[in-house]
């Protein structure tokens, strides 16, 4: 069950898409314009969020940017589809913090009813976390870490302090004073939850996603914590590594089930088999 869902906007527009995946290219806008026909006038205006491009343009910029065409086109005309959020088998309460114009995103992953919870990402700060903080939760068990960006864990100390945290997990080589590494395919077991990490380097060059699992439930979905590797509609900018951020978004999604939710370090919920259909950056 996801409690106290709210219903955020996407983190990317078409502009934001288009110039991640121009980078992820090699193409600026002059030689995007060349090899599409499309003017270069109007990929700037697309980039700077005064989009009026076409379906027939929208569909030859996917060509030649390897991007997913139905999903180009739908973010493009406002109408990237977002799926109904089914049952999970433990409750989720997502922590939406405000970040410059958009929201950073942590999330509580714990037994209904219980005060203990496990938390994903800390969010820019005790004061923002602390606002989104549901009362029943009293208890962590542990954290883990996404990556090391200023907006995803800028309240771990106080957290630590706060909850008196024994375990606190990140992915390999990440900089952090406190914690252990966990990477590709280790699972640590916290009552009814076992986690697995997939080490996902692209966004980052230590980034890991978390899927969630109640293994002795027989019914009810699965949880993946993506952090900066795939957004509703988008994917994370490729700072370390276009290409690794490539082929790991592939493989995670292809890895669990479709029907598992997604739960990013920005915008909203959305599910393996939409963005597997849908996302730009899954051609």
């Amino acid at each position: 069950m996801v409690t106290n869902r709210t219903n955020l906007p996407l983190e990317d527009e078409l502009g934001d898409v288009l110039e991640k995946a121009m980078h992820r290219a090699g193409l600026n806008d002059e030689s995007l314009a060349v090899r599409s026909g499309v003017r270069a006038g109007r990929i700037l205006d697309a980039i700077d969020y005064r989009s009026d491009l076409t379906v027939a343009e929208l569909r030859r910029l996917a060509e030649v940017l390897g991007l997913n065409e139905v999903g180009l086109c739908a973010l493009g005309t406002g109408q990237y589809p977002l799926p109904e959020i089914g049952a999970l088998p433990f409750c989720v309460w997502p922590l939406h913090m405000l970040h410059g114009i958009g929201v950073a995103n942590a999330y509580l992953v714990g037994e209904c009813g219980s005060d203990r919870a496990v938390l994903f990402d800390t969010g820019a700060g005790i004061g923002d976390l602390e606002g989104a903080w549901p009362n029943s939760i009293r208890r962590l068990d542990a954290v883990f870490l996404t990556h090391i960006e200023a907006e995803h864990t800028g309240g771990l100390c106080e957290v630590i302090a706060r909850f008196n945290v024994q375990t606190v997990f990140a992915p390999p080589g990440a900089e952090i004073a406190c914690g252990h590494f966990i990477g590709e395919g280790e699972e640590k077991i916290f009552g009814p939850l076992a986690i697995t990490a997939y080490a996902t380097p692209g966004h980052a060059a230590a980034h890991n996603c978390y899927l969630v699992r109640a293994p002795v439930t027989k019914t009810g979905g699965m949880l993946l914590i993506s952090g900066d590797l795939i957004f509703a509609g988008s994917a994370g900018g490729g700072y370390f590594s276009h290409t690794q951020l490539q082929l790991n978004l592939r493989r995670v999604l292809n890895a669990v089930p479709p029907t598992t939710v997604i739960a990013p370090g920005h915008g909203p919920l959305t599910t393996v088999a939409n963005e597997l259909r849908y996302n730009p950056f899954v051609s």
